[in-house]
């Protein structure tokens, strides 16, 4: 058996991302024909703070790839890790800490390449660590500002500072993440790796390792102080400058896609008869504004349901806490859910998904929603 690893400098090429971005290319085409608006209207639709905090963190990201770090860490893994579950527990926990501090869909970029790696060399259950680490991410993002999207949207809008932000969503974090590390105890087996022959060494480029690592630290300073377009200017300058290659390999279409999202869901928003529904139903605070996160991110994916619900809710601990577990389900509830699946090509990928994540939405939520009830 014989795993290929998805090219780094080309994620963005998978047709399930794809066919999201010309979906929403298509409606924003079709809402600028329907109901026209300036450029600059149009422009002001997009919040532009998540859209430039996520293309640092991209950037960033893609240069940690490129040093070879973590594939590096990926062949020393098989020889320090005896068990499927040990190995399984490691690399979730490693996706729910890199999810809180690069956004769940980086860490899935990192990620799920390095699983697939590892799978080359060892007899590995592909599609269910590819799962495990989808839950992870939408676990562990949904810790810090800077974790996911919707995070980035919500932490602007709320005025929280950074670690009040991570305070609030901190107990809801801490629910799902125990869930996480239950579904893989439980679907994990404890049984010894069964190798297969070693590949070759990978080598480090610790120059661009520290560069990125430095980058890191100060635009997340930047972002804390709402410097956003210097912390940018400076992380794609320097890159510009010292690493072309990594600003080529920056998932574009991811970005594009977001943006889209904005420019679309806040059109929707906008028309009458969406704001005559959605001011009809109660669900400006408490357990039904949470209610109504969930379940709006199980059709649309929880950021531009965060977009959608952001105006008539106006709890935003729950929109917050909703809209994290909302992840959790179909894999429509979050775009890293689609990522993990177009990156790992899993022949079986959505039945194996929904298999466990549907299940597991239904646990988390209940418990969040006794949580919050408390």
């Amino acid at each position: 058996m014989t795993t290929s690893s998805p090219s780094s400098d080309s994620p963005q090429d998978a047709p399930s991302g794809n066919m999201l971005l010309w979906i929403l290319l298509a409606l924003a085409i079709g809402f600028a024909a329907w109901q026209p608006r300036s450029p600059q209207a149009t422009m002001a639709l997009v919040d532009w703070q998540t859209i430039g905090a996520l293309a640092g963190l991209l950037a960033i990201t893609q240069a940690v790839e490129r040093s070879g770090m973590l594939q590096a860490t990926a062949q020393r893994l098989l020889t320090r890790v005896s068990t499927l579950r040990g190995l399984a527990l490691l690399l979730t926990a490693t996706a729910a800490l890199l999810s809180a501090l690069v956004t769940n869909d980086v860490s899935l970029f990192l990620l799920v390449p390095l699983t697939a790696v590892l799978a080359a060399q060892a007899h590995l259950p592909l599609a269910r660590l590819v799962v495990l680490q989808a839950l992870a991410v939408n676990a562990g993002s949904a810790l810090t500002p800077i974790g996911n999207p919707q995070n980035l949207y919500l932490w602007h809008r709320s005025g929280e500072s950074f670690l009040g932000f991570m305070a609030m969503m901190g107990p809801t974090v801490a629910i799902m993440l125990a869930w996480v590390f239950v579904a893989v105890w439980w679907l994990v087996p404890r049984t010894a790796i069964t190798l297969k022959p070693a590949a070759a060494p990978t080598a480090v480029q610790p120059r661009l390792l520290t560069m990125a690592v430095l980058l890191f630290v100060a635009f997340v300073i930047a972002l804390e102080r709402h410097w956003t377009l210097a912390g940018l200017g400076l992380v794609f300058g320097v890159f510009a400058l010292a690493a072309p290659r990594v600003l080529r390999g920056v998932d574009w279409a991811l970005l594009a896609t977001i943006a889209l999202m904005f420019v679309v869901l806040r059109q929707v928003a906008e028309l009458p008869a969406m704001q005559t529904l959605l001011l009809q139903w109660p669900i400006a605070e408490g357990w039904r504004a949470y209610l109504a996160a969930i379940v709006a991110s199980q059709v649309i994916s929880n950021v531009p349901a965060t977009i959608l619900l952001d105006g008539t809710v106006r709890d935003l601990p729950a929109l917050a806490a909703g809209v994290s577990v909302g992840g959790f389900g179909c894999v429509l509830g979050s775009l890293a859910n689609l990522i993990a699946l177009r990156l790992a090509r899993l022949p079986n990928g959505l039945w194996e998904f929904h298999r466990i994540s549907i299940p597991f939405l239904l646990v988390c939520a209940a418990s969040a929603a006794l949580l919050r009830l408390g």
